[in-house]
């Protein structure tokens, strides 16, 4: 049975690079490449970052229903494409996403199983000076995150984690953690329980 992790955090948490490092280290996740109507930045390449598209051609794949979730943040679409939920389930591996707030609410709405996690910078200091050491965004481009991360972070209570990001190596371990204890509740779950059941003459009475 397949797993869905979504991640989430504002723009300069840590995100990418602890969930850059968990799919490294663990073979049987899956990362869902987003698609968006954005530009690329700095070294985000094609098919790897995201799946770069033009509005008319996003429109058009949300008339088609072919997004688990999408949202518009910032004038641009972000959206989850269903052919890595497949793929996920025909390879019996786990899908990890890396959504914003709007998308992991509308995810959760399609799969309530989803384990999310919320990863937060330590201060609105913190999340500032790490914006600006990207050396990515204009001032304008930066204040505007800066308003952006509060409005997400007030849905932080909606998540079923939440990661504080004071030590990359630390979050990037919690995450593996929580990934690891889903996985053995899920075991439970599993058609390979019901014979080991049967051998102690107990019927499948677990809860799930």
């Amino acid at each position: 049975m397949s797993c869905v992790f979504i991640v989430s955090a504002p723009s300069g948490s840590g995100k990418s690079t602890i969930v850059g490092r968990a799919l490294a280290a663990d073979p049987h996740l899956l990362f869902s490449i987003s698609y968006t109507t954005r530009a690329p930045r700095g070294k985000e390449k094609e098919g790897e970052s995201y799946h770069f598209i033009s509005r008319a051609e996003f429109e058009d794949r949300i008339a088609k229903d072919e997004f688990l979730e999408w949202a518009r943040v910032f004038d641009h679409y972000y959206g989850t494409h269903r052919q890595y939920w497949d793929r996920a389930r025909e390879s019996g591996r786990d899908l990890m996403l890396d959504i914003d707030v709007q998308g992991a609410a509308q995810l959760k709405q399609g799969i309530p199983e989803a384990v999310s996690i919320f990863i937060l910078a330590p201060s609105r200091q913190v999340l500032e000076q790490r914006l600006r050491a990207r050396g990515e965004d204009a001032e304008e481009t930066i204040q505007r995150r800066l308003r952006g991360a509060a409005e997400e972070i007030g849905n932080y209570r909606k998540y079923d984690f939440v990661l504080v990001n004071n030590r990359v190596e630390e979050s990037v371990g919690r995450l593996q953690s929580i990934i690891e204890a889903e996985r053995i509740r899920r075991a439970r779950m599993e058609p390979a329980m019901k014979p080991i059941l049967e051998s102690f003459g107990v019927q499948d009475s677990l809860p799930v």
